[in-house]
């Protein structure tokens, strides 16, 4: 199958176009570079430089590649920026999924598998959230893949196009060959390893949440399983429709408890500053996962928190300056 993958030089979409090469598929990455890294895509594949929101670019990838499939990780993910830039998440993450989705039609493409986020639901009302829970984004981040997944339903309903959503609960360790590598980062395990790594203090913000230690709880995703995830998404897409499914360990480890394992890990002594809570952050996300291993099959290989940070941590000791390059 030739399956596009937008936004395939990021941390999840690299390995995710890897493992669609090893299964034998054609890939044909596009990126803009901006979050992306040229070092992060793997060989054999085709790499386009374009933009989701420049419509020419995305109807002359699909001329020269002719395209069977869609996997859709192009976007502005930060959820802090979110909420003091939210024009920049709007255009990129609705107006360029629109893009995408109006020459996927254009040229006949009637397969997607969407990058969604955990952020749809806001501050749960329950735990382990199901994906029945309501969904309230508390972010600008989380209201562009709420959005994104409802325009999925419309275009499937009116369209035919054949959808699956996959909503993340925090993505995280690497491969031996990608690793995360944001400009700035701001996902807790790649900063509290670099602290490690320069034995500098991580920053961790608000303790004062109504949690068993007062700081953030989070399910984390080891990237391999989610690139799991999206294979089995792929091969099912035909017969299952249009779905959504959470991917989470459905274990939540707290920010206090990720830098104790740093530390174990690492060896080194990891201090901490301590600031007010972030503007968007939700107290709890946990998953419940029934679904995906239930119609998906999806068993993840790396659950526990500690294997998870020993692979991003060889990975940075590797590389420890991430690709090398600003894009």
């Amino acid at each position: 199958m030739r399956v596009l993958v937008t936004g395939g030089a990021g941390f999840v979409g690299s390995v995710v176009a890897e493992r669609l090469l090893g299964d034998g598929h054609n890939v044909i990455i596009l990126d803009n570079l901006r979050q992306g890294h040229r070092g992060a895509i793997p060989s054999g594949g085709e790499f386009m430089l374009a933009d989701i929101c420049e419509l020419p670019a995305l109807d002359d990838a699909f001329q020269r590649f002719r395209v069977d499939a869609v996997m859709h990780m192009a976007a502005e993910t930060a959820v802090e920026y979110s909420m003091n830039d939210p024009r920049r998440y709007f255009q990129n993450n609705i107006v360029g999924g629109v893009n995408l989705l109006n020459t996927m039609l254009k040229h006949d493409v009637y397969r997607l598998v969407f990058s969604s986020s955990a952020a749809v639901y806001g501050d749960p009302q329950t735990v382990p959230v199901g994906e029945d829970h309501p969904a309230s984004p508390i972010n600008a981040y989380g209201e562009t893949k709420l959005m994104f997944e409802r325009i999925l339903e419309w275009y499937g309903n009116a369209y035919g196009l054949k959808h699956i959503s996959l909503r993340y609960f925090n993505a995280a360790g690497a491969t031996d060959g990608q690793g995360e590598d944001h400009r700035p980062e701001t996902h807790l395990i790649p900063n509290v390893l670099k602290a490690a790594l320069d034995r500098t203090p991580v920053s961790i913000f608000g303790t004062d949440y109504p949690t068993r230690d007062g700081s953030c709880l989070r399910d984390y995703v080891h990237v391999l399983d989610i690139a799991q995830a999206h294979m089995l998404a792929l091969g099912r897409l035909d017969s299952l429709g249009s779905r959504v499914y959470n991917l989470g360990n459905e274990q939540g480890y707290s920010v206090l408890e990720v830098v104790e394992t740093a530390k174990r890990v690492t060896g080194v002594n990891i201090s901490s500053l301590i600031y007010p809570r972030r503007s968007g952050d939700a107290a709890v996300l946990v998953a419940s996962s029934n679904r995906a291993r239930s119609e998906l099959g999806w068993i993840p290989q790396f659950p526990g928190l500690e294997s998870i940070v020993e692979s991003a941590w060889r990975w940075m000791r590797e590389h420890p300056q991430g690709y090398g390059d600003s894009g």
